[in-house]
């Protein structure tokens, strides 16, 4: 179980919301259309759209309610980040011509308060006070099936149609030699910090990894990130992972890649030793704090889901089908527990599918979705489709077309160059197949080209979309007019100049 810490005003006005102490759970309906077990987002999106269709729903929360983006994941992490890009700014503000005092300094104590005070501030939208009354009944404790139609909470026993597994994953913790007996913080304990550690290594290069290395760093904390990888952002091209791995170079964070840490020790003053082998040879890292991002594990035991008749596999999760179904046709499942994309916005798209499917006997496919992703680090890097390499494993021949950011205006205004758009077409048509955006607000950048995407719009077509000068995202129209010159071909330039001509 996730205990927050230091218990201020902050995390006690955010408990009462997600998980009062004087809560009463209410009587069982007889039979329920829905329970959702989970209240993370793929459960809280389930439980307030069906309810708000009209079918009786409950939804069972073991924890808080908000799961792991309110409470220790995507809300938490982003008002840490946007505190660290504001300090990195006051760092560069020399750039701009800002004369900033000696002596300014990071207050990281007031950093964290911060960032709970916002996180309590939203609270409110998930709160066990706002489901009910969305018209849920919302049950707080242990969920745990007990039949393939039934599931007990403490003592009520609730009688579905349809069941909804969301309950999410966890930190998945490497099995490294005096690790426990060291300790280790995860993203269910870093934003419990009061105080900064002077050295913090980061054992995992993804995005959880990337994004607070890059963090801790710009606060001032000497960081050494570790993963086994060859490149930090594995699923990323290697050009997009080579502007991340400059940026965390440039703001302090040593990189230890292609290695792995094969024990830690206790060192001679109370610190930890990380004993890191790999490309760049065997040596030491002393440090005062370590910290996990090395990916998540499904949150499936203690669920009753053999009683259930649905299969688990305890690396991928609940077995699902393309619409979502277990092996138990009355349940479904979604979001971290069954898939291997662990998004937020995955695990909402996800849930609004089992309405469709559960509920009203559709027939939509998860495979169906155009799914995005962005990894929050400065420049962020984003990405939705195939990359080049997806692209000719699947025999789809492709032309990409690239846009550097240091020949867009306003990057070049804002300082902020070290970036690019590129875009897969497929070859012969202007079908857009992937695109991958490396900038500041790449994430900002990236939806118009999921949309062109999912709704078949093509590269040429997005050269005619009239976007205000100046902006980052003109990058996207100045792909398109790239896409359109190459349509000017030799015969082309032939007719078009018979026709001028006879214009003459």
């Amino acid at each position: 179980m996730v205990r927050l810490a230091p218990w201020d005003e902050h995390n006690r006005a955010l408990v009462a919301a997600v998980r009062p102490p004087d809560w009463t759970n209410p009587s069982p309906a007889a039979r329920y259309h829905l329970v959702v077990v989970g209240a993370g987002t793929a459960g809280l999106v389930a439980a307030a759209g069906a309810a708000g269709l009209g079918a009786r729903v409950a939804l069972v929360e073991r924890h808080l309610m908000g799961g792991d983006c309110l409470n220790v994941g995507c809300v938490p992490s982003k008002a840490l980040l946007r505190a660290a890009r504001a300090w990195a700014d006051v760092r560069r503000a020399g750039d701009f011509g800002i004369r900033v005092p000696a002596g300014t300094r990071v207050d990281f104590g007031e950093v964290m308060a911060r960032m709970r005070r916002l996180r309590a501030s939203i609270s409110p939208n998930d709160s066990a006070a706002r489901f009910r009354a969305l018209g849920v009944d919302v049950f707080l404790g242990d969920g745990r099936f007990t039949g393939r139609d039934t599931l007990e909470v403490g003592d009520a026993v609730l009688r579905f149609r349809r069941a909804l597994v969301a309950t999410g994953a966890r930190p998945a913790v490497p099995a490294i030699p005096g690790l426990v007996e060291i300790g280790y913080l995860t993203n269910e304990t870093v934003f419990d910090l009061t105080a900064l550690p002077p050295r913090l290594a980061v054992i995992g290069a993804g995005p959880i990894g990337c994004e607070l290395a890059q963090a801790f760093a710009r606060f001032g904390a000497a960081v050494v990130l570790v993963d086994r990888g060859r490149q930090v952002l594995g699923r990323e091209d290697r050009d997009a992972a080579a502007r991340i791995e400059q940026a965390l170079a440039d703001d302090g964070v040593r990189l230890r890649l292609d290695s792995t840490v094969e024990r830690v020790e206790r060192g001679p003053g109370g610190e930890a030793v990380l004993h890191v082998a790999g490309a760049g040879g065997a040596g030491t890292a002393a440090v005062d704090a370590i910290l996990i991002g090395a990916g998540r594990a499904p949150n499936v035991e203690g669920l009753g889901l053999e009683a259930a008749g649905v299969d688990v596999d305890a690396r991928a999760g609940v077995r699902v089908d393309d619409r979502l179904r277990t092996t138990n046709r009355r349940i479904f499942a979604a979001g971290d527990v069954c898939s291997a994309a662990k998004f937020t916005h995955h695990a909402d798209a996800q849930a609004r599918i089992v309405i469709r499917n559960a509920l009203f006997l559709g027939r939509a496919r998860a495979g169906a979705l155009t799914l995005p992703r962005c990894t929050y680090t400065d420049p962020e890097v984003a990405h939705v489709g195939l990359s080049e390499r997806q692209a000719q494993a699947r025999g789809i021949a492709v032309r990409t077309f690239v846009q550097e950011l240091r020949e867009v205006d306003r990057a070049v205004l804002d300082g902020e160059t070290e970036g690019f758009v590129k875009v897969h077409v497929r070859r012969g048509t202007d079908r857009i197949v992937g695109a991958t955006i490396v900038a500041r607000h790449a994430g900002e950048m990236l939806p118009e080209l999921t949309l062109a995407i999912a709704r078949g719009v093509g590269l040429g077509v997005l050269a005619g979309v009239i976007h205000a000068y100046p902006t980052q995202a003109d990058a996207i129209r100045k792909l398109g007019d790239a896409y359109q010159r190459t349509r000017l071909t030799p015969r082309v330039r032939r007719l078009l100049g018979a026709w001028l001509t006879w214009l003459r």
